[in-house]
């Protein structure tokens, strides 16, 4: 299914301000499409990815609540090198599909361009595809695992470890269209979204593009 519509593709490392530049893009009249949002509704109970996941890792991987342990899926894949690939197997394909029915429905909404929030956009050849422009949300290192180490109360390793697993910095500011430089205050962050609120309205009036 093709989308038909200006869409950008908002990334960034894990504690770069990825989340509070899509609010700011949603208040000022974008729709904005989260994949991750969509993983944890896939993976929530009664999720539509869960019945695989219980097949796949049995239910080691199961909280009481019935959705995705999470901690216990990152244990698991510190031992078993073909977990993280099995999991993706799974989510992939329901992230990629649903997020190609929100974006057509922002747009039949009547949006004038969708903001597709993906942390690994840089790293999934299939979503740089879909998109007009890449906007990456930057900050050093050290303001994220800082950021995260205070929200998710885990250890800077732990922060690390995750970065690791990421693009590096250099890696998604090359892929890059437009730059955030999240290394400020919110009101910072949101004069800069204004900034770039402005010129993909121009851009989405002038010239439309797939997704």
């Amino acid at each position: 299914m093709t989308v038909s519509g200006f869409i950008v593709g908002l990334t960034g490392g894990i504690g770069s301000g990825k989340s509070a530049a899509a609010t700011f893009f949603s208040e000022l009249g974008a729709a904005v499409v989260d994949a991750d949002a969509i993983a944890h509704e896939l993976t929530a109970p009664d999720g539509a990815a869960m019945p695989d996941i219980r097949r796949t890792f049995g239910d080691s991987v199961i909280g009481e609540d019935g959705a995705l342990d999470r901690e216990a899926m990152r244990r698991l894949a510190f031992t078993d090198a073909g977990a993280k690939s099995r999991l993706e197997a799974i989510l992939h394909p329901m992230i990629g599909a649903a997020t190609q029915l929100r974006c057509q429905a922002g747009f039949a909404s009547g949006t004038p361009y969708v903001v597709l929030v993906v942390p690994l956009l840089v790293e999934s050849g299939t979503y740089r595809k879909r998109v007009a422009r890449i906007l990456v949300v930057d900050c050093v290192e050290q303001t994220q695992v800082e950021r995260v180490m205070a929200r998710n109360g885990i250890t800077s390793e732990e922060v690390r470890r995750i970065m690791a697993t990421q693009a590096r910095r250099q890696e998604r500011l090359a892929a890059a269209d437009d730059i955030i430089d999240n290394d400020g205050d919110i009101a910072g962050l949101r004069a800069q979204v204004e900034v770039l609120h402005r010129k993909y309205l121009a851009l989405a009036a002038k010239k439309p593009l797939a997704g």
